[in-house]
């Protein structure tokens, strides 16, 4: 038995390269051009979604759309809602693919619910209420990164209405927390 040259007994022969006919001589592949638009070579291009190239053998994936409007771009996430009635407690939450303007509505209207609704039991109060608002201004961000979908480009849009500083409901909130503080400045005040 004969040794290969490379040193190792039980390779076989180096395997032969087969040529890949979608790639061009700088090893990448060659692109068609969306919509329509000549390539190099002059040929019309296969249709596309806008600022992707297609790739023969490569179906591009859908970009994301907005759960209401159909309005892209749009960004998959979750609000939440929280009400506290004495001992009971319910949760809510709005999961999918929002656009900017649709996820600012939605955003707005769960923590205008949470923070008239959300503090009406002890642990709402002090742990869930809070986390639910802290955790609605979170996602807000990634919405509000998003640039609204162009006009005519998608259905009917969700009223964002007001901003939440503006809704006379969102400041029902102050009830509770300044009933809190009246009662700690009270207990203080008598240990004294």
């Amino acid at each position: 038995m004969t040794t290969p040259p490379h040193g190792n007994p039980y390779a076989g022969p180096a395997p032969q390269a087969v040529p890949n006919p979608y790639m061009h001589q700088g090893g990448y592949p060659q692109p068609t051009a969306p919509y329509g638009y000549p390539t190099q070579q002059g040929q019309q291009g296969q249709q596309a979604h806008p600022g992707y190239a297609v790739y023969p053998g490569h179906p591009q994936p859908p970009t994301p759309t907005c759960m209401f409007c159909a309005g892209a771009p749009a960004v998959h996430v979750t609000f939440r809602a929280h009400r506290g009635i004495l001992v009971l407690m319910t949760f809510g939450k709005q999961t999918g693919t929002m656009c900017a303007t649709c996820g600012v509505a939605v955003y707005r209207e769960l923590t205008t619910r949470t923070l008239w609704q959300g503090w009406w039991s002890p642990f709402s109060l002090f742990l869930f209420a809070p986390f639910t608002v802290l955790h609605n201004l979170v996602v807000a961000r990634k919405v509000r990164k998003l640039s609204p979908p162009a006009p005519g480009q998608h259905g009917p849009q969700v009223d964002p209405g007001v901003p939440v500083h503006r809704r006379p409901l969102a400041y029902v909130a102050f009830v509770p927390v300044l009933w809190v503080l009246f009662m700690i400045v009270t207990g203080l005040a008598q240990g004294s």
